[in-house]
């Protein structure tokens, strides 16, 4: 037996802020028909069990919507700006550098103020 760290596959890895993303098609928590948002994104990591966990890209257009987090996800803002507000809570306004976690259950609106990359992980 070994104490040596985990290998890490180099197929896991992506430039994230200049990886060519795949068309995701339009953002189903956008909550006005006049401002369609569109994502594209990219799977890096998905878990081989049935959990659903993964990792990847996306990018947004801007503009409002809704989200109910059914599993926790954490993100780190490459580009764009956003602000988030947790149901009866406090705007957050987030830029890139930032990163934030939004656990299961969490609920809220999110206003994506230009076209938003990030790097996320669900699980």
């Amino acid at each position: 037996m070994t104490d040596a760290p985990p290998v890490i596959d180099t197929a896991f890895l992506a430039a994230a802020s200049t990886a060519e993303l795949e068309d995701w098609g339009p953002l189903a928590e956008a909550t006005s028909a006049d401002t369609p948002m569109t994502t594209r994104g990219l799977t890096i990591w998905s878990a081989p069990d049935s959990s659903g966990a993964e990792a990847g890209i996306w990018e947004c257009t801007a503009g409002p919507s809704y989200w109910v987090q059914e599993e926790t996800e954490v993100i780190y803002v490459l580009s764009g700006s956003l602000t988030v507000t947790p149901d009866g809570g406090t705007p957050r306004t987030l830029r890139p550098g930032d990163v934030a976690v939004f656990p299961r259950g969490w609920r809220g609106p999110w206003e994506l103020h230009g076209t938003v990359r990030k790097v996320y992980v669900i699980f």
